[in-house]
């Protein structure tokens, strides 16, 4: 799932307040760094930095997906080799479990009773 492009509520009051202020007085300025084209600066500044978060974002998830399509494919090779080593050596042999698989003969099976205990209140509702 892609991750949510980031907006700014802020952004857009101030840019609705900047065109209101410009229509009044598109040089109103009330000294101190409070003049419209101060505002333009600083919404032009938030707008560039929201746009490189959003392409950050966009690049994190393209290698995110990389990265799962990357631990599939090693998954299935994975499984592969060890289906080589069990079609080679045998599901029971000591090489089997060095490759990481679990020997037949070491296979915990439930016992016919317990078996049969399970299924028996599945089957009396």
């Amino acid at each position: 799932m892609p991750r949510a492009k980031r907006t700014s509520r802020i952004l857009a009051k101030a840019q609705l307040r900047a065109s209101g202020l410009k229509a009044i007085d598109p040089n109103i300025d009330f000294g101190d760094n409070n003049s419209l084209d101060y505002m333009q600066q600083q919404i032009d500044q938030l707008t560039a930095k929201i746009d490189t978060h959003n392409t950050a974002l966009a690049v994190l998830d393209a290698s995110r997906t990389e990265i799962e399509r990357l631990e599939k494919n090693l998954s299935a090779l994975c499984e592969k080799m060890l289906l080589g080593v069990a079609f080679k050596y045998g599901n029971d042999s000591n090489e089997y479990e060095m490759a990481g698989g679990v020997r037949k003969s070491d296979r915990i099976r439930k016992s016919t009773v317990t078996r049969l205990k399970s299924a028996l209140p599945n089957t009396q509702q």
